[in-house]
């Protein structure tokens, strides 16, 4: 059941990460967006597509340079 929001832990363990990665990614400037809701730290649904849709974004674009590079 959607629930609009994950927190970091359910964030981590939909997406198959650690939360050690998760905050790597963070430090980064690669991680989902997150929101402040009190003392919580969440990722809303929307925020997660849309880091979705940038991971596999970045995949498609480095898997064509690398097979520009096998040619």
């Amino acid at each position: 059941m959607p629930t609009g929001a994950y927190s970091i832990a359910e964030f981590c363990h939909a997406h198959r990460l650690s939360i050690a990665f998760f905050y790597v990614l963070q430090k980064r400037g690669e991680g989902p967006t997150v929101m402040k809701v009190g003392k919580r730290t969440l990722v809303s649904d929307e925020a997660a597509r849309h880091w979705r849709e940038r991971m596999e974004s970045a995949a498609a674009l480095q898997s064509k340079v690398e097979m520009g590079d096998r040619k």
